[in-house]
């Protein structure tokens, strides 16, 4: 099975210990709600901990394949555009999440967008506050 159908499976399942193998050591999530990227398979692996909490009704709608330059390095590699929805506080969400892959198949850069503005902010507010509960950053307001 594609690492692109594995991750599928895995988020839409729920399965946090499924995305271990999927993820480069040196992986890097860019989110729609923080200026620089989350860095390294323990704090994305904590911070899909997180994600798969706080999503509600997540599901893919759409994929699209090809190749695209990653942010790290500037070269092009294999991608997946993935296509979801999701509610969030009650706040429908409409994304989609970019995957690039190493040579070996894993994902190396992974960037999720969002829409609309306001979904954004929920989004922003409900990962803040389950990284600071699971002791993934300290607590902005301390």
């Amino acid at each position: 099975m594609a690492t692109t159908d594995r991750f599928q499976k895995a988020v839409e399942n729920g399965e946090l210990g499924a995305l271990d193998e999927l993820f480069t050591d040196d992986i890097r999530l860019y989110s729609p709600v923080k200026f620089t990227p989350f860095e390294g398979k323990a704090m994305v692996l904590g911070l899909f901990g997180v994600l798969l909490r706080t999503f509600e009704e997540f599901r893919y709608v759409g994929r699209y394949a090809g190749t695209a330059e990653t942010s790290a390095d500037g070269r092009a590699c294999p991608s997946t555009v993935l296509v979801f929805r999701a509610l969030v506080n009650g706040r429908e969400i409409h994304g989609i999440d970019l995957l690039h892959f190493d040579p070996e198949g894993r994902i190396k850069e992974f960037t999720v967008m969002v829409r609309p503005q306001s979904a954004v902010h929920a989004l922003g507010e409900a990962v803040l506050a389950g990284l600071v509960a699971d002791g993934l950053v300290p607590d902005p307001g301390a």
